[in-house]
């Protein structure tokens, strides 16, 4: 029998040149794999705890030693002799030793870099693909990426307000043909940034960050991009938003868009939304509203959600309990997944299927600091999400998804591409 031989982490650092925790599990019969856990930004306060030492001498505080300790020694000495073979078991081990609802004691960091290095060793050890491992036979939807090309909000020091513009490829069939198209687009618009005299430097996911007169001047500079690149905005390449509201909102529930100098409240950003979806072929908003914005996110869902998807992320945080009270409440229309902000493999999975058996979308999500890990592109294959985010083409830490991506697709026979039917009526 193939069990597990040794458990151990160390500090390593992710794209922001923060520590984070890279896990290495080791098999009886020799497989060795390891998992790179990544770190958000924009965080929703429900989100699995992320464990960080707070000693300032190190890293300004964020250093990751007592997480490490805790793979080391905790989950090590209760993982030593299980087989790798049964993700939930292993699973359901981490999340009782932890003891809480949200990791607070061992630390999500250290029970998913576990929990993925767990799975990946397992593949390797029969050896299939990750994506097969985890999905079965029935892995074969490649998904169409979220490309974030213009930075704004926390992922940039700029005037917009919006954390994220973002185009997505909807008219294409293969996941090869949506990539190239992307990379066209993105060099297009770095030629209309530098001739506009926009900077051109670029945020943590790899789009550009130009301060800019208005939250809609980015959408007009896209749509200018993709038909220089020679395609048609709304019937090949569409716009998606990442407005990560809760950044946005005060004390008393008013949401101010210091670029543009005006102070909203739920139901008159809905309205703000409404027109500029009317304007532009936009045909997703992520986080229109802040993660404590209940009643604004009916509204919001009332009025655009038949029309558009609308993405939970700081709203849901992965976690399936929060997302079944959305669907009892009829909010939102589409999940963010980031297995970070729920702690291991099993219950991201978990978060997903309950998704699909309610009809919400599903877009696999990286964080804005990543890592050379490509885990999350065979998860999305996994679970057939349909769709991931996962930065712009540029950076190393954002293609090595797209290049695992492309990768896949040449490994699958007949692999199954949404595209043309993603955001059909």
């Amino acid at each position: 029998m193939i069990y597990i031989d040794n458990v151990y982490a160390q500090e390593v650092l992710d794209s922001r040149g923060n520590p984070t925790i890279k896990a290495t599990i080791v098999l009886s019969d020799g497989v060795v794999e390891s998992a790179i856990v990544p770190s958000g930004a924009s965080t929703g306060k429900r989100e699995a705890l992320e464990l960080r030492d707070g000693d300032k001498k190190r890293f300004l505080g964020k250093g990751v030693l007592k997480a490490c300790e805790n793979v080391d020694t905790i989950i090590s000495d209760a993982l030593i002799g299980a087989s790798p073979y049964d993700q939930g078991l292993i699973d359901s081990l981490l999340k009782n030793l932890d003891g809480t609802h949200n990791y607070g004691n061992l630390g999500a960091n250290a029970t998913l870099g576990v929990s993925m290095a767990v799975a990946r060793a397992a593949a390797t050890s029969l050896n299939i693909p990750l994506y097969r491992y985890l999905g079965g036979s029935n892995a074969l939807t490649l998904p169409v990426p979220m490309l974030n090309i213009i930075n704004g909000g926390s992922h940039a020091d700029n005037t917009v307000d919006f954390q994220e513009y973002m185009i997505m490829p909807i008219g294409f069939d293969s996941f090869h043909e949506t990539l190239r198209a992307s990379a066209e687009v993105y060099q297009h618009l770095k030629k209309i940034l530098k001739d506009t005299n926009h900077i051109t430097s670029i945020g943590d996911e790899g789009g550009f960050a130009p301060n800019l007169k208005n939250n809609a001047e980015p959408i007009e500079i896209i749509l200018k991009a993709i038909e220089q690149a020679g395609y048609k905005p709304g019937e090949e390449i569409a716009i998606a938003l990442d407005v990560a509201s809760s950044e946005l909102v005060d004390e008393k529930g008013l949401y101010h868009l210091a670029g543009e100098n005006r102070t909203l409240d739920s139901a008159q950003l809905v309205e703000y939304y409404e027109q500029l979806c009317a304007k532009y072929p936009i045909v997703s908003i992520e986080d229109g509203l802040s993660e404590d914005d209940w009643e604004g996110w009916k509204i919001l869902t009332q009025k655009l959600g038949s029309k558009i998807q609308l993405v939970g992320d700081d709203l849901f945080v992965t976690n399936h309990e929060i997302l079944a009270h959305g669907i009892e409440q009829n909010i939102a229309n589409a999940i963010l997944i980031k297995p970070n902000q729920i702690g291991s493999v099993s219950e991201t999975m978990q978060t997903v299927r309950l998704a699909q058996r309610n009809a919400y979308k599903c877009i696999m999500s990286h964080r804005s600091g990543e890592s050379e890990d490509s885990f999350i592109a065979d998860f999305a294959i996994a679970l057939n999400t349909g769709e991931i985010k996962t930065g712009s083409t540029a950076r190393s830490e954002r293609m090595s998804k797209y290049n695992r991506l492309l990768q896949i697709e040449k490994e699958i026979a007949n692999p199954y591409y949404l595209g043309k039917e993603l955001f059909k009526q």
